[in-house]
């Protein structure tokens, strides 16, 4: 099954642990520390749109960016139960298309780990630098290659709430540098049968190195690299790094 299609109607429920205020404001600042105040935001890879919306509550100007379709309706109702209007496009974030340029755009929460290669990466950098304004920061977060390889690596995950409960299952490819993650959900049926649905997940270890100097090649300048939400350099076991750059 495709990567978040049924999984879509659970994905908020067994997200429940993730502070979005808490994502939202460090974006904000890290936008800020790179001198923009953005008026206009592209949130790529939004999912069911829970930044989108707080970005959108702070008074941005908010298009989401999302490969599912399934994911993105849940998004739209989250905007209209929020009452703030914020417009949801179905698209590759590596062929993006914006009717027109944005002051800021962000992709957090793992997106860049599904971009394999290099091809990709360097599709996603043009066309962000293609839609960002002169100035315009592009800000995003990787799952380190120290979190894919060693707390994910080839573990096993699970969890049992009653009426939802998962099996993951991991495999790191070394040379590859790549995390393979199969997941079984079972969802509790109004008759009490269990109904079973499957999905397959690959993200990439990228090092900050690298996406620097594609950042660069891509043409964006003043690269920023910092840890797990705080704004100093990462440490050799941080699970998370962020990246910020400034559009030439």
């Amino acid at each position: 099954m495709p990567a978040y299609e049924a999984f879509a109607g659970l994905y908020d429920v067994l997200m429940d642990d993730v502070d979005y205020d808490a994502w939202v404001e460090y974006y904000l600042a890290l936008i800020g520390r790179m001198g923009i105040q953005p008026r206009t935001l592209c949130d790529c890879a939004c999912g069911t749109g829970s930044m989108s919306v707080r970005f959108a509550k702070r008074g941005l100007r908010v298009t989401g960016v999302d490969l599912s379709a399934d994911m993105l309706e849940l998004a739209r109702q989250k905007a209209l139960k929020h009452g703030v209007q914020a417009m949801f496009v179905c698209q590759d974030m590596c062929a993006l298309t914006l009717p027109r340029p944005v002051d800021a755009l962000v992709c957090a929460c793992d997106g860049m780990n599904y971009l394999l290669n290099d091809d990709r990466l360097r599709a996603f950098f043009s066309r962000a630098r293609k839609f960002l304004k002169p100035g315009g920061v592009l800000a995003f977060d990787i799952s380190s290659a120290y979190k894919l390889s060693q707390t994910l690596g080839d573990n096993f995950f699970g969890e049992d709430r009653g009426d939802i409960a998962y099996l993951w299952s991991n495999r790191f490819d070394g040379i590859a540098r790549t995390v393979t993650m199969d997941l079984t959900f079972f969802t509790k049926e109004r008759d009490g049968r269990y109904r079973r649905f499957d999905e397959l997940h690959v993200q990439k270890a990228h090092t900050a190195d690298h996406l620097v100097a594609l950042l660069t090649e891509c043409g964006f300048t003043d690269t920023r690299v910092y840890g797990d939400r705080r704004f100093g350099p990462p440490e050799a076991d941080e699970p998370r790094i962020h990246i910020a750059a400034i559009r030439e």
